[in-house]
């Protein structure tokens, strides 16, 4: 008898996460250059081949599958209502990501799974300066589109200071935020409990930006 297709979508979501987390546990004892392939697939119960399988390349474990994407700011951004500020539409795309990531966990996974893979993550790109490397071209462009955003908000150019600099504080902000001692301190972070950093970080760029504007915008 053939398998339902909605079964099969859910063991192959399974073993992805197996995977990832077998990698993620093993990078955070051994490091990222140091754990082989074979070594995740052991770990993960899986063959070689499946491992590459889901995962091409060892970089795709640590950067596939990123939910904080570009576009779906871009739409965000795009869809904002009626006086809603760039720093408003980043809080509400920040907290519906966050809260679809709380949905995913898989069932028997841990509670908070989710957001100690980007916890380990996060620690992993801050120790490897070549990971560190590609993880910043991926923030690029996050960061362009939240000074051009504020860029408008003000009647700026988004190249200007004040825009650029909003952008880098709340684009870098919010990817320390899983690495801060604050979040370290929940046994099982999630949405709950890293919003409040989340609103820390924009109340500082906020505060950032008032000291700055120029009169009037």
């Amino acid at each position: 008898m053939t398998e339902p297709a909605g079964r099969r979508e859910r063991k192959k979501q399974h073993t992805r996460a197996r995977i990832q987390d077998a990698a993620l546990e093993l990078f955070a004892v051994r490091g990222f250059r140091d754990t082989t392939v074979a070594a995740i697939a052991e770990r993960a119960d899986v063959a070689t081949r499946t491992v590459a399988v889901h995962f091409p390349a060892k970089e795709d474990l640590l950067f596939a599958d990123e939910p904080f994407t570009a576009e779906a700011l871009a739409r965000a951004l795009a869809e904002r209502g009626h006086g809603a500020s760039t720093l408003d539409v980043v809080r509400d795309w920040m907290a519906s990501t966050m809260q679809r990531l709380d949905a995913q966990e898989v069932d028997g996974d841990d509670p908070g799974r989710v957001w100690w893979r980007r916890a380990v993550r996060a620690r992993l790109l801050v120790d490897d300066d070549d990971l560190r490397g590609r993880a910043r071209a991926g923030y690029r462009a996050l960061e362009l589109l939240v000074a051009d955003g504020v860029g408008r908000d003000l009647g700026l150019p988004g190249d200007g200071l004040v825009p650029r600099l909003a952008a880098t504080t709340v684009v870098v902000g919010l990817r320390e935020i899983y690495t801060t001692n604050e979040a370290l301190a929940v046994a099982t972070p999630g949405t709950a409990d890293l919003m409040p950093l989340v609103d820390r970080v924009l109340e500082f760029a906020r505060a950032g930006i008032d000291a700055l504007a120029p009169p009037g915008s």
